[in-house]
């Protein structure tokens, strides 16, 4: 497996950060074009229009040996028109650079006709939880993603990878392989362990479940942890924001600082097993650390795993 960085949370320039990826010995770059990312390292509306800006921002990386293995646009689409943009304008994108598959999640839709507000449902009861999952799947979710994955197939994408995210209406391989089978193959997953720890999942049970109908599409390598302190009287549902970390019941860290290098050696020998030998892509959002420190007490961590 290739190990690559979600470059959006390297708080520098263009070219900076590629020289960071030199300098740590990685290969492939995961970049954001908008949506719930500020797209530090792209101008995705240049970049659609203008051939000169793409082999510009594209020559960059080729001097210095560095592939782009995915487009990410997480965002919304399935709730707000911007977001739909956006992820339109990053197809175009991918197919004028010949880029493959495509990051994001899967949206999530508001609770009924009229609603303007997106509706995570996390229980059968009361009863009107269904008459939203049923309004949410099939009026909305199903034919959108069809249309989504027709206009990838128009644009040269082979894969989507859909982020297992909370708040999402795909956020474990079971709605994953429900939309699968509506939509299509276009659709896999990015399967993302953070996620999972404090949903209260198996990652490793998860890649087994995925690799069994070939639907591993990308990884985050991305960890979490749940803060005893105050998980273990409220439980592992937290709202407050992630800046709030010291009262929080779970937290984004760096990697290896929720589960250590035994554990993400185990994690890619089962991942390898159910055939998946694609991208790691870190994702570094522990805000207790200066930046490029979590940056690369992750990376270290992701390479001894990874065996690089």
């Amino acid at each position: 497996m290739r190990l690559a960085i979600k470059t959006c949370t390297l708080d520098m320039p263009f070219e900076e950060m590629l020289d960071f990826c030199v300098e740590q010995g990685i290969g492939a770059v995961e970049i954001g074009t908008g949506n719930w990312s500020g797209a530090p390292h792209i101008d995705l509306d240049e970049m659609v229009s203008s051939e000169t800006a793409r082999q510009r921002w594209s020559g960059q990386l080729r001097r210095r040996g560095i592939e782009l293995c995915a487009l990410n646009c997480s965002g919304n689409p399935l709730a707000y028109k911007r977001e739909w943009e956006v992820t339109e304008k990053t197809f175009r994108l991918a197919e004028l650079l010949g880029v493959e598959k495509v990051v994001m999640m899967s949206g999530l839709p508001a609770g009924c006709p009229g609603d303007k507000t997106p509706v995570w449902v996390t229980t059968s009861w009361p009863p009107e939880t269904q008459d939203i999952l049923d309004y949410q799947w099939n009026e909305v979710a199903i034919p959108k993603w069809r249309e989504l994955v027709r206009m990838a197939a128009n644009c040269g994408i082979r894969r989507i990878a859909l982020e297992n995210h909370g708040m999402q209406l795909v956020y474990n391989p079971e709605t994953l392989l429900r939309l699968r089978e509506a939509v299509g193959p276009m659709v896999g997953m990015n399967l993302d362990p953070s996620h999972l720890f404090w949903m209260g999942g198996d990652p490793m049970e998860a890649a087994r479940v995925l690799g069994e109908a070939g639907a591993i599409y990308h990884i985050h390598g991305k960890d979490s942890r749940p803060e005893r302190r105050i998980w273990g009287p409220n439980g592992m549902l937290d709202t407050k924001p992630i800046d709030q970390f010291r009262q929080r019941s779970w937290n984004y860290v760096a990697v290896g600082a929720g589960h250590g290098a035994q554990w993400w050696k185990e994690f890619f020998s089962v991942v390898r097993m159910c055939g998946y030998d694609g991208d790691v892509s870190l994702e570094m959002e522990d805000l207790t650390l200066p930046m490029l420190e979590g940056h690369i007490s992750s990376l270290r961590t992701l390479k001894e795993a990874l065996a690089l």
